[in-house]
């Protein structure tokens, strides 16, 4: 059999498959006839998009993030992903924290708009259902800097997509789990072959009282002489833990197929849950009410205009959030005692325009430019003591943030490429030193032999970046600290990937990566004298370490599929400052909240119309403490977690509908519609779910005092058209 080689542009490696799909088949002979004719077998090579050049990235693929669509954004990178999750359960505060940094250190964006709080510095993506979710990805450490600045553990990237010449589609979904869990899906979308317009929606609502076993608190047990003869720790329910959550995203895209794409997506949250009470807090769940709301709106437009050698791709966006939190005690029958009242209020408007020029084969200059411009109301209203007169406390602050790069990338031969950034951000009336990054890959080897292929890509990359104090480190009141400088540090990487894979067999990927970086300047919240915390920039941080990720697919018979993904982190984030005081055991130590080690593995088999998945991830011992102590409440245990699922698709024969006129007549010169009456239309798609969380019953904290839920169960019933 012939073999061709055929060295393409990365944008007609494409087209070059959808042609040969094409000639896979003759002109019809006669209606609803085709004849197939076996191509002969031939490879098809083309160089790696040049913007990945030296890039440090992890792609999920659509199976994870819809593998559980109960799922937030927080349970998919988990279970996927050797990131630390941390949260309290389901609906709960749930932060991404990159190679040893904290939350506030890692970008996420939607559509290309960021979404990190303005006020926070973080991301609660326990409040991003993977159910609007269609592409997703992490750009590890210095990989960031290209997409933006401020990421000094990385970025998370997440997007939707159009279903393009697709027609008419529905799909509903509803689940039902243990502890009064609800949740319903629903996705309504048409397209042709310039349109594509969608509807998604989610609920979800759960009273959340699962029980656990509160090692926080001891019961005597008496003899009959009121003697104690021993103690046990008692099983309780999780307190003040219900929530609902409504989304809804509308999206509209058009696509001129001339190069030109319009998009449009509006996104909108309500959501109301209840904070659990701690393991330490022996009050009543009635006399209680510890209560977050938040409304959210979201829209991103946009416009991508492509030429041969050029393209340009403008963006505008808004974000209206409203976010209250109130915590209330009854102290005698009806009479409630308010301790925290507050509100946020939150308007960022955001635009971006990137350019990429391409002058030949060789090289991809980029500019791109982003503006953010927050105006934030913080306010906290409180009872002057022995006059009763309320007043608000806290700051209603305008900031303007400015961010521009301009990077070139050049591939001097086929399989090596270097790519250089130069990044500078303003915020306010402060502006960051610039921000240079440098990346290069190099591919080692590239081999076909028969049906074999092999290869091994060498990358490595080398960054300065800044963080900028967010609007509560800098006006919190009280404790805000308007002094405090930037964090910053330099990041390098080095990695290699390896890939093999046989035709129709198997296919595999292994990549490697160590990092280390150096943070100066790190921002911490510190108690004060005075009763209160207040920020300061304490620390010097060395965070370093190995990434490691593996996937493999093997397909040994015909109708079975199985596949692997699994990954690794080893990353000590160390306090090397100086000691504040003679007190201070910091100094030497890992900072709170982040294991040394994480990892997480999921294996999936499929036959026929039946899938089973297993998932497992486990992080190490996490210390409360900068001193480390292992104390009771100083250090939480390792834990693993193991989920299983079990589906079964059952698909309805085709409907065919022909015209009335046809009857039963065949097709013929003159009556062309007859024949594409007859054409099958999409089928009615029925899938059932059962699904197992923490199969062995795990009793764990993710947070001090915050007990998991043990074993419970899911189960789904999905209809598509």
């Amino acid at each position: 059999m012939k073999t061709q080689s055929l060295h393409l542009r990365p944008y007609a490696a494409a087209a070059a498959i959808a042609a040969a799909a094409a000639f896979s088949y003759a002109a019809p002979q006669s209606p609803g006839e085709t004849e197939a004719v076996e191509l002969e077998e031939f490879t098809i090579t083309a160089r790696r998009p040049m913007q990945d050049i030296g890039v440090q990235k992890t792609t999920f693929d659509s199976i994870a993030l819809k593998e559980n669509i109960a799922l937030s954004m927080a349970d998919v990178l988990t279970f996927n992903s050797s990131v630390f999750v941390k949260n309290a359960g389901r609906a709960t505060l749930s932060t991404v924290a990159f190679r040893g940094t904290s939350p506030s250190h890692t970008n996420v964006s939607w559509n290309g708009m960021r979404i990190n709080s303005p006020m926070l510095g973080m991301t609660d993506f326990s409040t991003i259902p993977s159910f609007f979710v269609d592409k997703a990805s992490l750009l590890h450490g210095t990989s960031s800097v290209g997409e933006s600045g401020g990421g000094l553990g990385g970025a998370v990237s997440l997007a939707t997509a159009p279903e393009m010449d697709k027609g008419l589609g529905l799909n509903y979904v509803q689940g039902i789990g243990s502890y009064k869990t609800f949740d319903e899906f629903l996705k309504v979308s048409y397209s042709n072959r310039h349109w594509a317009f969608s509807t998604r929606a989610v609920y979800s609502s759960s009273a959340n009282d699962y029980s656990y076993i509160n090692h926080d608190k001891k019961l005597n047990i008496y003899d009959d002489d009121h003697n104690i003869i021993g103690q046990y720790h008692p099983k309780e329910k999780n307190r003040s833990g219900a929530f609902k959550d409504f989304h809804i995203l509308q999206e509209a895209y058009y696509d001129s197929r001339k190069g030109d794409r319009l998009m449009l997506n509006i996104w909108y949250t309500a959501s109301n849950r209840e904070i659990p009470m701690l393991t330490t807090d022996y009050g009543e769940e009635r006399g209680i009410d510890n209560r977050q709301r938040e409304n959210t709106l979201r829209g991103v437009a946009g416009w991508r205009h492509a030429r041969s050698t050029w393209n340009i791709d403008t963006r505008a966006g808004y974000i209206h959030t409203w976010m209250g939190y109130d915590y209330r005690r009854e102290m005698t029958q009806d009479v409630w005692a308010t301790m925290t009242r507050s509100r946020s209020l939150v308007n960022t408007f955001f635009g971006n325009a990137t350019a990429n020029f391409y002058p030949s084969d060789r090289w991809l200059f980029t500019a791109s430019l982003t503006a953010n411009h927050h105006n934030v109301k913080s306010a906290d209203r409180q009872i002057a003591s022995g006059s009763g007169t309320e007043t608000d406390i806290g700051y209603h602050k305008k900031r303007l943030e400015l961010s521009g790069a301009l990077t070139a990338r050049w591939q001097p031969i086929d399989g090596a490429g270097i790519s250089a950034t130069v990044r500078e951000e303003t915020y306010g009336d402060h502006a960051t030193s610039p921000i240079p990054a440098i990346f290069a890959d190099w591919k080692a080897l590239n081999t076909y032999s028969g049906k074999t292929l092999l290869g091994l890509t060498l990358k490595a990359s080398a960054s300065r970046n800044y963080r900028y104090p967010t609007l509560n480190d800098l006006y919190f009141m009280p404790g805000g600290n308007p002094d405090l400088r930037d964090e910053k540090g330099w990041t390098y990487d080095c990695g290699v990937d390896f890939e093999a894979s046989q035709t129709r067999l198997f296919s595999a990927g292994i990549s490697a990566t160590w990092f280390d970086s150096h943070i100066d300047d790190w921002i911490i919240w510190l108690p004060t004298i005075k009763g209160f915390f207040t920020p300061r920039n304490v620390k010097s941080v060395h965070a370093y370490g190995i990434e490691l990720k593996g996937d493999a697919s093997y397909s040994p018979w015909p109708d079975w599929k199985f596949d692997l993904n699994a990954s690794y982190s080893w990353t000590p984030s160390v306090n090397v400052g100086e000691k504040m005081s003679d007190a201070d055991k910091s100094v030497g130590k890992q900072l709170p909240y982040i294991p040394r080690h994480s990892a997480s593995a999921s294996l999936r088999a499929f036959w026929r119309d039946w899938g089973l998945t297993y998932k497992w991830m486990c992080y190490s011992e996490r210390f409360t403490m900068t001193s480390n102590a292992s104390t009771l409440t100083g250090d939480l245990p390792a834990y693993s977690i193991s989920n299983i699922s079990l589906e079964k698709t059952l698909r309805f024969p085709r409907l065919s509908i022909r015209h009335p006129h046809c009857a039963d007549q065949p097709a013929s010169p003159g009556r062309q519609h007859c024949a594409e009456d007859a054409s099958p239309k999409s089928p009615l798609t029925l899938q059932l779910k059962l699904a197992v969380n923490n199969l062995f019953n795990a009793d764990y904290l993710s947070i001090l005092s915050h007990p998991m839920p043990g074993t419970n169960f899911e189960a789904f019933i999905s209809l598509s058209w």
